[in-house]
């Protein structure tokens, strides 16, 4: 709405006019419906009080009813073989801004909690009213965040046949929205309620289908109009509900009953025994539903948009006629792009339908009339010809390069072993797919695909595919260019586990694709930490942030350990995002002892700005010398030892058999373990149960530290601790001086022996009240147990049987990020817009 004397201030186009002004078409990503607060729908600016989508990647939100007329301008994340840009100019997207953002070039208000308005970029975060926007330097630098993000032109990634959803690796557990096709009611629940708001007698509600499309779906939208209306006026109403701003005078009303809805041939029936006269709409009987057409036309005007050419201009406009065909138009635009017409051969005509979920393209033949094309165009969907576009595009033969990340293989094979399962079990082409890196123990392969087909043909089929009754996995990898990355540029990984302890992750992972690129972002769930590492493998400088529990942080440190050997960059700094329940590891370096919904944006620059420290990490030798029975010949044989990576403390006895019971509990009733303070209410349950227990662990196993035996107390845990936090945050090992034992560091190569008597014990070291039995300190320890006893590792229990356990340094200490003591500083609106752009506390889930 505006004032009359306002309207030659308003420069934001509306709905109908947005997929012409697109730069570059790129798909949204969309979510599952949610409820979003204080929200604004793109498309019809209305608020958002029904269930929404949003995009996983841009701040687009849309009404489940507009989601057909979102045009495809998410954010450009990668290039995908056409384009080649090293200037990126800022990401304008209007409204959903706080009401205290404050405009980059006048310094006042410009954000509202009333309607759409503003203006921020998608990249930088920066704000600007939409007079003052136009006012701002083009280009983007990427904002504060700029070494931490991995620019656009430096990944490529040929996507042609993937959805946005597996090229960001999004779980497809999050695509609940009904697909296109399936959509029955789509169009009609929005629009209803917007038809249904008058309930003046005078008045007819009308369905609208547009085209051929919109009626084999029976998708429509609902129309109010006087019961005297004109043709005419039905008309406008009819193009405006479709965000059509074309003139009326080019469209026509056609009806049709519910009869006529059953019949093969709609359009033809309707053709022949419908006219459209003059006067009333109504005659007699109303019909049920109209469908809009476009009247045909001799002659009409084509832009013909000039693609990747970087030609300094838009699009050229040019008149066609019935005879104008596919070459035709490349021959009358070839010297207007000043190219010679002898290369006509060169050039190809794309069609481009710039869909909100999927941008398709469609090279048209040499022969085809042009004219023709519109009309099938228009006859199948007239709100799908305000969508699409024409391109020049030179022809180029370039090299298509798929990579795909295959898991789930059994571990230890070669290359040539690998490519032989994969061929048996999908049927892969050796001329088209080729094994480029193997990870053996981990049982996993890149695939190089020089095929679309046949890449999504092996990504579909994998999913469905077992090979020695172990499910396999396929990620879509993105390359990234090295070559390309900015001086001092030092992007960060992210690693999210969604299922970690208040399972905050999926919050997170949205917030962070917002701030990041979306290729920056893995969720472990999905993979494993393996496909991060590879993607940023040749990267010469780049840092690690895991958001998850203590668990999840010694996982990605593990496979970090595995294929550190294969990276350009191969001591990456690793911070933490505590999402766990005791989050120790994440205590000690400052980053808290959980995650409570503080903002993303403060996030990484808090990593920016954290310090290195280096953290010794061990390796647990565990073996199992009683030999177990061959099923295949009878015969005996010894169980091989399992080797377990440890970052923060291992415990025995008491300690791992509280853990072991909280495990089980939270497998029984997953749903239950959704935030760390029921967790911790599990664990003084399970704790209650066991205090009357005795278990004398001390007669149960035997200690060697650093080749000498050491006589154990009456204990009931036995715990080797390499930081100074257990058990969420306490000080097991204790302040005191003891001239026995040197001062424990975390990155001194020694490990603290520390003994508990029991629950009671625990829960006074637990308050603060007590420390543990200092026991000893060493670098290599070997335990013997006498009978099977629950062992855990950085919060993982299992049952060890009788055996030896080893412990002993492991390989070279790891770098790790502490957070800094010092105050942020301050970035000014920036980090004002991010703070509201970005908080996953905003959304009103």
């Amino acid at each position: 709405m505006s004032h009359e004397k306002c309207l030659k201030h308003v420069k934001i186009p509306c709905s109908c006019i947005a997929p012409s002004l697109v730069r570059v078409p790129v798909a949204h990503c969309f979510g599952p419906p949610g409820h979003y607060k204080r929200k604004f729908c793109t498309v019809c600016r209305k608020p958002l009080e029904l269930p929404a989508f949003r995009c996983e990647v841009c701040e687009l939100h849309v009404h489940i009813d507009c989601v057909p007329f979102a045009c495809s301008d998410c954010r450009q994340c990668h290039q995908d073989g056409h384009q080649d840009h090293d200037t990126y100019h800022h990401h304008w997207r209007e409204g959903n801004l706080s009401s205290n953002a404050r405009c980059e070039v006048c310094k006042k208000t410009c954000g509202s909690s009333e309607v759409l308005s503003g203006m921020r970029c998608e990249w930088c975060g920066i704000l600007a009213h939409v007079a003052c926007f136009t006012a701002v330097t083009p280009e983007c630098t990427f904002g504060r965040l700029r070494n931490m993000i991995l620019p656009p032109n430096c990944v490529r990634l040929f996507s042609r046949n993937f959805s946005k959803m597996h090229c960001f690796r999004i779980s497809e557990s999050l695509q609940t929205e009904p697909d296109e096709d399936d959509d029955v009611d789509g169009l009609t629940q929005g629009s209803a309620k917007d038809a249904h708001i008058s309930t003046d007698s005078s008045k007819q509600t009308l369905k609208i289908f547009d085209g051929n499309d919109a009626v084999k779906r029976n998708q429509f939208r609902l129309i109010s109009v006087p019961r005297i209306a004109k043709n005419e006026e039905v008309v406008e109403a009819a193009l405006r509900t479709y965000y059509i701003n074309d003139d009326q005078q080019d469209y026509e009303l056609q009806t049709f009953t519910q009869q006529a809805l059953l019949s093969d041939d709609i359009i033809n029936r309707n053709d022949a025994s419908e006219e459209i006269c003059p006067g009333s709409v109504f005659r007699e009987s109303v019909p049920e539903a109209w469908i809009i057409r476009a009247k045909p036309k001799d002659h009409e005007v084509l832009r013909i948009y000039p693609a990747w050419l970087k030609i300094g201009m838009a699009y050229i406009s040019l008149r066609i006629n019935k005879e104008s065909t596919t070459r035709t138009v490349i021959k009358e635009v070839l010297p207007l792009l000043g190219r010679q017409v002898e290369c006509i051969d060169n050039y190809k005509l794309v069609e481009v339908f710039m869909g909100g979920k999927q941008v398709q393209r469609m090279v048209l033949d040499d022969q085809e009339l042009i004219i023709n094309r519109l009309k099938d165009i228009r006859k199948t969907s007239i709100r799908q010809m305000n969508q699409t576009r024409f391109y020049i595009v030179q022809n180029t033969k370039s090299v298509v390069r798929v990579n795909l990340f295959v898991g789930g293989l059994p571990p230890q094979l070669s290359a040539e072993d690998y490519t032989n399962i994969l061929k048996e079990e999908l049927a892969i082409k050796r001329n088209l797919v080729s094994v480029i890196h193997v990870y053996s123990s981990q049982g996993s392969v890149v695939l190089e695909v020089s095929c679309f087909s046949e890449a999504e043909r092996i990504y579909m089929l994998i999913k469905d595919t077992t090979v020695n009754d172990k499910q396999l996995h396929a990620v879509v990898l993105p390359e990234v260019l090295p070559a390309k990355l900015p001086q001092n540029s030092c992007p960060v990984l992210v690693f999210v586990n969604p299922k970690s302890g208040g399972l905050k992750g999926r919050d997170l992972l949205h917030s962070f694709r917002k701030l990041l690129n979306p290729h920056q972002i893995f969720e472990l769930t999905n993979g494993g930490p393996l496909p991060g590492f590879h993607t940023f493998s040749r990267i010469p400088c780049f840092r690690v942030l895991v958001c998850g529990g203590d668990g999840t942080v010694g996982w990605v440190l593990g496979a970090l350990e595995e294929i550190r050997y294969k990276l350009a960059c191969s001591e990456p700094s690793v911070a933490i995002l505590p999402l766990g329940t005791g989050n120790d590891l994440g205590r000690v370096l400052r980053w808290g002892p959980g995650y409570s919904g503080e903002d993303p944006y403060s996030i990484l620059i808090s990593v920016d700005e954290a310090d290195e420290v280096l953290m010794d990490r061990w390796t647990i030798l565990l073996d199992a010398p009683e030999p177990v029975e061959n099923s295949e010949n009878g015969a005996l044989e010894p169980e091989p030892p399992k080797i377990v990576q440890m970052n923060n403390y291992c415990g025995l006895g008491i300690d791992a058999e509280l853990s072991l019971d909280f495990h089980h509990a939270r497998e029984e009733e997953p749903g239950k373990f959704n935030s760390r303070f029921h967790n911790k209410g599990v664990y003084v349950k399970v704790g209650l149960q066991k205090i009357s227990h005795a278990r004398n662990l001390h007669k149960d196993l035997k200690l060697q530290v650093d080749q000498v035996e050491v006589e154990l107390p009456s204990i009931e845990g036995l715990i080797f601790i390499n930081i100074p936090s257990w058990g969420s945050g306490a000080d097991l090992w204790g302040s005191d001086n003891d001239n026995r034992f040197e001062k424990p560091q975390m990155d001194d190569g020694l490990l603290e022996v520390v003994g508990v008597t029991g629950v009671v014990h625990m829960g006074q070291v637990q308050g603060g009240l007590r420390s543990g039995i200092r026991i000893a300190q060493g670098s290599y320890f070997r335990i013997t147990l006498l009978k099977p006893i629950p062992v855990q590792v950085d919060g993982e229990p299992w049952i060890q049987p009788p055996g030896q356990i080893i412990i002993s340094a492991a390989g070279p200490k790891v770098h790790m990020l502490k957070k800094s003591k010092q105050k942020q500083k301050k970035v000014g609106s920036t980090r004002e817009t991010r703070t509201d752009s970005v908080s996953i506390t905003e959304e009103g889930r």
